[in-house]
């Protein structure tokens, strides 16, 4: 039975956190600095980790070696489960042609680049989210934007930064339960806490968004619908999570911004003047390699990957920008207009997937779900908590029927149906997608491992705890707690159940108030989501940029900065007379 010690070197609790650290800046360092491959960075990590519990934690190796087998099974279910199957529905619709159809009707309600990332990223990427979690919407909204003609790094950045704020109540408000489960504190004033920090932050995501795909003058052009996307979301989500159901903040929020962007965009569209920059090329899917000469996906030509210069040439023999946006158009407009038979099969894949997801929750069902859910001990695995209480990290939850990857595969048979698939062009299409992730499969494995054996040795609970005793000043550390838990496992309900129980006891030695600072490390832990390895990978893998997963995270990692820095002022003036009158 092992029992972790906070402060295992020299009794040092500054000491040990430093050691405690390591594995966090290998990881960091080889993914960011290094660029080395998202695999071998988080083996890399995993090791050190092992290390760090084994000679400074006095971890038994069995005990290590067991703890991260038990996260590397986890990552296979449901995390791989999860977004393997949600990219196994993309690359069907695509084998069947109704992805052109979808991206042909996104384009007719808009073909500004601005518009449809805040329609298909932010409001249904949140509604996903709200529904689903654990990657699903990254991985289906970074292949509908690259159907649209948006470039892969681009398609994917855009997804990763929309797949924030959302995070605190999704799916189903499951982080803030869980935050519940560990602190006992209760649901209610949790989800209106965190309704009162992460909205803040939601006000400029959509701002955010439109500079990054059209720059300063596609901000320019659309600032008025991404200030109306963030104003609708921001307050449906204050509301919902305030007076109506926490568990349905990003449902609500998501189809209400929706609803206002494609109303606004059409009252007062961009100007059609002043074009944003458009990308040049995107491939038909996940590891298509597009040559110059040869059409994409957008109906554009050239290689995909790079991005040209605002408003000039793509290079030698390629259109410029706005070349390209003027044939963009010319070709929506030319195309014999689809079928609304043929459109209802482009969307009817995510309508199932909202319609089944939403039917798992009712109450009646779920219970009947949750049922068949098979839980045991990891076997050989004896941990104890800090305290010296068993430990529940042990305890293996394998719910196989109610598992959003089990529901997921259930709306890939509908759509087999509804898309007139045969049984062995799936089973061969789900084939050839587990062996395009297989790198992404094996980094999401030793993530998790590697989560696990931090979490298991104690080196979570030294760096926590380390953090805790900065007093009064922790108000403005708290929801940078909750960012590196995101940030190291990828879920906010994962850094929730890490962090919360500790975020209430600093919060009680510190005399702050323990609800402000439990609702901080939710509110703290969306940001941490964009620069997570497991979203970098699952972003990466879903539009064929494999291995490019630290241009990714350099890419993130300032922005996830810039918010969190924002939130810690937020959370920290909320600690003060200042802002205290938004603590419910």
């Amino acid at each position: 039975m092992y029992r972790p010690i906070l402060d295992p070197l020299a009794d040092s609790l500054a000491l040990s956190a430093l050691v405690a650290g390591l594995p966090i800046v290998t990881l960091f360092l080889l993914l960011g600095v290094l660029r080395v491959r998202a695999w071998l960075s988080a083996l890399g990590a995993l090791a050190v980790a092992l290390l760090v519990s084994i000679l400074a934690y006095s971890m038994p190796t069995g005990q290590a070696l067991l703890t991260a087998s038990q996260g590397a099974t986890f990552a296979l279910f449901p995390l791989v489960w999860t977004f393997g199957t949600a990219i196994w529905i993309y690359r069907m619709t695509v084998t069947s042609g109704h992805f052109d159809v979808l991206r042909r009707s996104f384009a007719r309600v808009s073909d500004d680049q601005q518009v449809q990332a805040l329609v298909i990223a932010f409001c249904f990427g949140s509604l996903l989210e709200g529904l689903a979690g654990q990657g699903t919407p990254v991985a289906i909204t970074t292949v509908m934007l690259l159907a649209l003609g948006f470039r892969p790094m681009k398609a994917a950045t855009v997804a990763l930064v929309a797949n924030t704020v959302p995070a605190a109540f999704g799916p189903l408000g499951l982080p803030i339960t869980t935050l519940a489960r560990v602190t006992d504190l209760p649901t209610g004033d949790l989800g209106a806490m965190a309704g009162r920090q992460v909205p803040v932050i939601a006000l400029f995501i959509p701002l955010l968004l439109v500079g990054m795909v059209g720059g300063r003058r596609g901000l320019r052009r659309t600032w008025h619908i991404a200030l109306a996307c963030g104003l609708s979301f921001a307050l449906a989500q204050f509301l919902t999570s305030n007076y109506f159901a926490m568990a349905l903040a990003d449902i609500v929020a998501g189809l209400v911004s929706a609803v206002v962007v494609t109303v606004i965009a059409r009252l007062w569209p961009p100007r059609r003047h002043d074009d944003p920059v458009i990308d040049t090329a995107a491939p038909a899917g996940p590891g298509t390699t597009v040559t110059p000469g040869e059409p994409s996906a957008s109906g554009g030509s050239g290689r995909s990957g790079r991005s040209g210069a605002p408003g000039g040439s793509g290079g030698p023999g390629r259109p410029t920008e706005q070349a390209v946006a003027v044939a963009a158009r010319a070709e929506v407009a030319s195309d014999p207009p689809d079928t609304s038979v043929e459109v209802w099969r482009a969307y009817a894949p995510y309508l199932v997937i909202v319609a089944i997801f939403g039917l798992s929750q009712v109450p009646a069902i779920a219970d009947a779900l949750n049922a068949v859910t098979v839980t045991f001990n990891w076997p050989g695995l004896h941990l104890l908590t800090t305290s010296g209480a068993p430990s529940t990290l042990p305890v293996f939850r394998f719910n196989w029927l109610s598992s959003t990857g089990t529901l997921l595969v259930l709306a890939g048979l509908v759509t087999m149906a509804i898309l007139r698939i045969t049984p062995r062009t799936a089973v061969v299409t789900y084939g050839q997608t587990l062996a395009s992730l297989r790198w992404a499969i094996l980094t999401v494995c030793g993530l998790l491992a590697l989560a696990f054996v931090m979490n298991g040795s104690g080196q979570t609970a030294t760096l926590g705890t380390w953090m805790a005793g900065a007093g009064g000043l922790f108000a403005l550390l708290s929801p940078i707690l909750g960012w590196l838990g995101v940030a190291l496992t990828g879920s906010d309900t994962s850094s929730n159940s890490l962090f919360g129980a500790l975020q209430v006891t600093a919060a009680e030695r510190a005399g702050l108030d323990p609800v402000l600072l439990a609702a901080a490390n939710a509110s703290g832990g969306v940001v941490g989501k964009m620069i997570s390895l497991q979203n970098l990978t699952i972003a990466a893998s879903a539009v064929g940029l494999d291995g490019r997963e630290g241009d990714l995270f350099r890419r993130m990692f300032g922005w996830s900065v810039l918010l969190i820095c924002a939130m810690a002022v937020l959370v920290g003036l909320q600690a003060t007379p200042v802002l205290s009158w938004m603590v419910p």
